[in-house]
């Protein structure tokens, strides 16, 4: 499905600001709203889209995240921009018709989501190719236990608003209009907490420390997103709780370098060994192993053990290890030493199929080629 950019839905351009934002809104939620168009279903999908999108824009926060990566990075930070339900379209045209006509129409409690938390947890490399359990401690809004979340102190409950009588509005009549403002005995909600509950102060949720077992799979990098449903804060009038994000940091190793789910590291060898070859004992993620060191090896030379790497998250196999071979060049050499690496050169350059010569042999070439035309 192709995303549909949000400020061509609005029409208004990247930078307009957040009354012209409203300004569009408010003239195209009016047009599309579903009661003026009855069994439309081409202007409930408009109005939707339109919702969505001054849903996204009209917070900063989220226009943000909007403008710098699209609609993938509002996915990714787990931002909802989607409506469930007709309620809460109406919700949103209701407000709109508030700020429109004076007046806001009553409706019912629409039950909201609650926040997601994120929480960012390091670990080692080795657990992060084995896996781990680990517990960790989180601080989040729980809903007040002594009140089961009512806000009312138990053995009370909650009181019809004596001055709006419970619409939440109050309302004055000017000619043919009927101008309703927000009541300001009860803040709109259409009750009075009285007796609010002692241990939560009448909020109805209380902040604690939480501790969270959680098993992290094999094979998991710095970036990974561990979802854990119903663990981030409570919903309100009913809704559900929002999820828990634990976001993954892999601290760096002394040794081995990660790339993928190959591990690489660098490992020594002498002169002589590159030479004359060798077989040695080299450091992987599972212990020590033996690999082969063939005559004539280059500095650099990168040997690969399959299957020796990281775990592939969510699937099966593994990466490999990679052992890049650095070749130590001697110093403090022996007067002996010396005389024998210089005979080793002078019987190199006899050689006919030396690469030195063959080398400055094509240098001269070019040389003469370049430059004496």
């Amino acid at each position: 499905m192709v995303e549909k950019d949000y400020y061509q839905i609005l029409g208004v351009p990247r930078n307009a600001s957040q009354e012209e934002i409203k300004r569009a809104y408010r003239t195209l939620v009016l047009k599309y709203h579903p009661d003026r168009n009855p069994g439309n279903k081409e202007a409930e999908e408009k109005f939707k889209e339109i919702s969505e999108a001054y849903d996204v824009l009209r917070d900063p926060q989220k226009r943000a995240i909007y403008d710098h990566y699209g609609h993938a990075g509002l996915n990714s930070q787990g931002v909802r921009t989607t409506f469930r339900d007709f309620d809460d379209i109406f919700s949103t045209f209701s407000e709109i018709f508030d700020e429109f006509f004076g007046f806001r129409p009553s409706r019912r409690k629409v039950p909201e989501t609650g926040a997601d938390l994120r929480y960012d947890l390091e670990i080692s490399l080795e657990e992060a190719v084995y896996g781990v359990e680990k517990e960790i401690t989180i601080n989040k809004k729980t809903s007040c236990p002594f009140c089961d979340g009512s806000g009312v102190q138990p053995g009370y409950k909650p009181q019809v608003c004596d001055f709006c009588h419970g619409r939440g509005q109050v309302y004055e009549t000017h000619g043919f209009f009927k101008i309703g403002t927000t009541c300001p005995r009860c803040g709109g909600e259409g009750y009075l907490i009285l007796n609010p509950c002692k241990r939560c102060e009448g909020r109805g949720w209380v902040k604690e420390k939480k501790t969270i077992k959680l098993r992290i799979p094999p094979g998991v990098d710095s970036g990974t997103r561990l979802r854990i449903e119903g663990e981030g804060e409570p919903g309100l009038y009913g809704g559900s709780p929002g999820d828990l994000y634990v976001v993954i940091h892999v601290k760096s190793h002394p040794f081995f370098v990660r790339r993928g789910d190959d591990i690489l590291c660098e490992v020594p060898i002498s002169f002589v060994q590159a030479t004359l070859g060798d077989e040695i004992e080299v450091p992987t993620l599972k212990g020590t192993q033996r690999i082969k060191i063939p005559p004539g090896t280059q500095p650099g030379h990168i040997f690969r053990l399959k299957q020796m790497g990281v775990p592939h998250l969510n699937r099966s196999g593994c990466g490999d290890q990679l052992v890049r071979v650095i070749v130590k060049v001697p110093t403090n050499l022996t007067q002996r030493q010396m005389e024998l690496l210089k005979e080793f050169e002078m019987i190199e350059q006899e050689k006919k199929a030396s690469p030195y010569k063959n080398f400055w042999e094509k240098m001269k070439e070019y040389l003469k080629t370049k430059f004496h035309k």
